[in-house]
Formats: C-alpha cells, sequence, structure tokens
C-alpha cells in the first residue's frame, strides 16, 4: 500500500520532471524516448521494465547483452546525465504502482545475465523472495556494477536489506 501511495505522489510531483526528460531525449538522439527490458523479479517472474533511454538506439546490436561500463561510448549527451541523477529510472514509478516492483528491494537484472551470476554466485537466487525495487540498499551503498565482483559486492548489500528490511530502513534508503 505504502508503495503505490508513494509512487502514485512521485508521478503527480514529478511529472514535469519525466516530461522535460522525454523532451531532451527527443531532441539529443534517434530512437524512442523509453527503453524497455525483461528483467527478473520476485519469485523470477519476468517482466518488462522501463527506463528513459540513454543509450543510442539498438546499443547492444552489435555486442549482445553487456553491462554498461564507466564512460560507456553508447551513452548519449542527455542519457550521461539523466543516468548520474538516476531520472532514466523514473518510469518504474509505473512498475511500482502495478505492483511489479516495490519502491526499495534488490535492482531488477535481466535474465541473461541472473542464469550466469546464479550459477557463480552462492545465495545469488535470494534476491528474487522480494520484489525488486526502483531503489535499493545497494544503489544508495555501491557505485555502478559492470563485473561479477560487482555483482557480489552488491548481492551482499541486498541480502542484508531483505535479511533487515522495514519501513524505517525503506525511508533511509529512500
Amino acid at each position: 500500500v505504502e508503495d503505490i501511495i508513494l509512487s502514485s505522489i512521485m508521478l503527480v510531483i514529478l511529472s514535469p520532471v519525466l516530461l522535460i526528460t522525454a523532451i531532451l531525449i527527443m531532441l539529443d538522439s534517434k530512437g524512442p524516448v523509453l527503453f524497455s527490458q525483461d528483467r527478473v523479479g520476485l519469485n523470477k517472474n519476468e517482466y518488462m521494465m522501463h527506463k528513459f533511454r540513454s543509450m543510442v538506439k539498438d546499443a547492444e546490436k552489435k555486442t549482445g547483452p553487456a553491462w554498461a561500463r564507466e564512460n560507456d561510448d553508447r551513452i548519449t549527451r542527455v542519457g550521461g546525465f539523466i543516468r548520474k541523477v538516476r531520472i532514466d529510472e523514473l518510469p518504474q514509478l509505473w512498475e511500482v504502482l502495478i505492483g511489479k516492483m516495490s519502491m526499495v528491494g534488490p535492482r531488477p537484472e535481466r535474465k541473461h545475465f541472473t542464469d550466469e551470476l546464479e550459477k557463480k554466485i552462492p545465495f545469488y537466487s535470494q534476491r528474487f523472495n522480494v520484489k525488486p525495487g526502483l531503489t535499493g540498499w545497494a544503489q544508495v551503498s555501491y557505485n555502478y556494477g559492470a563485473t561479477v565482483d560487482d555483482a557480489i559486492e552488491k548481492l551482499n548489500y541486498d541480502l542484508f536489506y531483505i535479511k533487515n528490511m522495514s519501513l524505517a530502513m525503506d525511508m533511509v534508503i529512500i
């Protein structure tokens, strides 16, 4: 219930930011404003997650699935800014509103990567016991990650959150 109320309020309050961001993306580069991608959530259920597009259109056409890197040349000018201030994640407020995500929880990852990480990292599947979050303890405590070692470090934060999750902790993270 808290997720629905908070996401509703945030969608209304942030609507000018959402509109301006959409316009800036359209002016900056060719392609759709929103980027949709499959993610794995609660109980390993797959769903489509939406973000503001921060990379060039068809960014993975040559490489296939790849984690974003620091100074990634696929990131657009506007994309660099909206990633830095996390505006690219705001369309996920809709996923929170409809119940696919929570405001706080482990960030959802793509099946391509979760399959690989589950084989390499003990307890990785524990993160599927809660809804994925728009933000999480790992996101406020650790930088962008693009390696298995980063995923291990982020998992430590996610497991700490899952073990200690509470409304008070959610407020601290938000």
